[in-house]
């Protein structure tokens, strides 16, 4: 086969304006406001594929690394999420170690593929499995065999690979955010030689090409299915089966509903739905970008802990840019439109939700007459909690 040139830093900054381009013909308002999110964007994408595609990619010598996190949001993030990021060789042995944390949900995932090449088949899970599977209670400590043969070391716990193999993803799910902790892991190949050698020019360049796909296939990827979902009909979400995601890296028995809001500034959307019995959800909002609206100082996601439901076993939440006063409030950051994501683990089937778009004057008259009322005062406690609870998760 002919050699092809290798990538270069001034290739990449190609790369870089064409998912400039990308960015900008987002349907967003020519406001300087949105062209600076714009601008913030492109610069968390370039972060979270640099993690991804050059920093933690190398699978002889991996360590692991948030694809994406609080500072770096993209494909519309899960806000009660901790994602871990590892590059695998489909030939070699891992084991990973450490304190499992006590997340309400935890994960690991071996995959083929990469989220840079455009299209979501062109990941697809190969093996997974759960504490549950795991037999890990919180803080348990794991020692799991990733790929060979079972038994081939004396990990505790082993979870197959095959020659496909490209990365691992750790996920850990937070219901209670200022109590469950993050898990402490490491991985290592087996039989890894110490110390890391220098990195190889046909290693880097392999980083590079695969960094400028995340730019060109990548933005291109997030940003048709952002505009996809804005597409729907107003207020309205589209059911997606578990084992449809699951085999494309989502998370197993994990139902989704993708769709969009539509809320102007006088106005209120109520969004109605009685939860499954399941393992983990959450009502989460984005922006044009499929970005998760800021979570940490603004309330624009609830999962089922947080939530308050009503008397009736119903979730009543209420889209408002001003604070409505009722405690499931979801705060858009005054975006007037915008992507929505409900996650609901462990359900045998997701709830159809009803939006009711409505002038906000008349928000009481709309929900059950023992709607409790939150003050500036309860708010303002309730949100710095939040905050220092979601910083908290990242601080590693």
């Amino acid at each position: 086969m002919p050699e092809t040139d290798p990538v270069t830093w001034s290739s990449i900054a190609r790369a870089i304006e064409h998912a400039q381009s990308i960015v900008a013909e987002i349907d967003a308002p020519d406001t300087p406001r949105f062209r600076a999110e714009a601008t913030r964007y492109l610069g968390r994408f370039l972060a979270a594929g640099l993690t991804s595609c050059v920093l933690h990619n190398d699978p002889d010598y991996p360590v692991f690394g948030r694809m994406m996190d609080y500072t770096m949001p993209w494909g519309l993030d899960h806000p009660d999420c901790l994602y871990l990021y590892a590059p695998l060789r489909g030939d070699a042995v891992y084991r990973v170690q450490g304190p499992r944390g006590s997340a309400n949900h935890f994960d690991v995932q071996v995959n083929a593929g990469h989220f840079a090449l455009g299209s979501v088949q062109a990941t697809t899970t190969l093996a997974s499995l759960d504490a549950r599977a795991l037999g890990l209670a919180p803080d348990a400590p794991l020692d799991l065999q990733i790929g060979g043969e079972r038994g081939e070391t004396d990990a505790a716990s082993w979870l197959a690979s095959d020659t496909d193999a490209r990365f691992l993803l750790v996920r850990q799910y937070f219901y209670d955010w200022e109590r469950e902790r993050p898990a402490d892991l490491s991985i290592e190949r087996v039989g890894a030689e110490w110390p890391i050698p220098p990195p190889s020019p046909e290693r880097l360049d392999e980083q590079l090409a695969l960094l400028e796909t995340w730019l060109r296939s990548g933005a291109e990827q997030w940003a048709r299915m952002s505009a996809g979902f804005l597409s729907l009909p107003e207020n309205s979400v589209i059911v997606h089966a578990a084992d449809a995601a699951a085999r494309h890296g989502g998370a197993a028995g994990q139902a989704y509903c993708m769709g969009n809001f539509a809320c102007d500034p006088d106005e209120a959307v109520v969004v109605e739905f009685t939860p499954p019995d399941c393992d983990h959800w959450v009502f989460a909002m984005g922006n044009r970008y499929w970005e998760q609206i800021e979570f940490a100082s603004r309330q624009s996601s609830l999962n089922g802990f947080q939530a308050k439901l009503d008397t009736d076993g119903v979730f009543r939440a209420v889209i408002a840019h001003r604070d409505p006063g009722v405690p499931n409030w979801l705060d858009p950051a005054h975006d007037e439109r915008g992507t929505v994501a409900m996650r609901f683990l462990g359900a045998k089937d997701a709830p159809d939700p009803i939006f009711r778009r409505l002038p906000l004057e008349e928000l009481r008259t709309a929900l059950p007459e023992d709607t409790p009322h939150v003050g500036a005062a309860d708010r303002a406690e309730a949100m710095q909690r939040r905050r220092h609870a979601a910083v908290a998760r990242f601080r590693r």
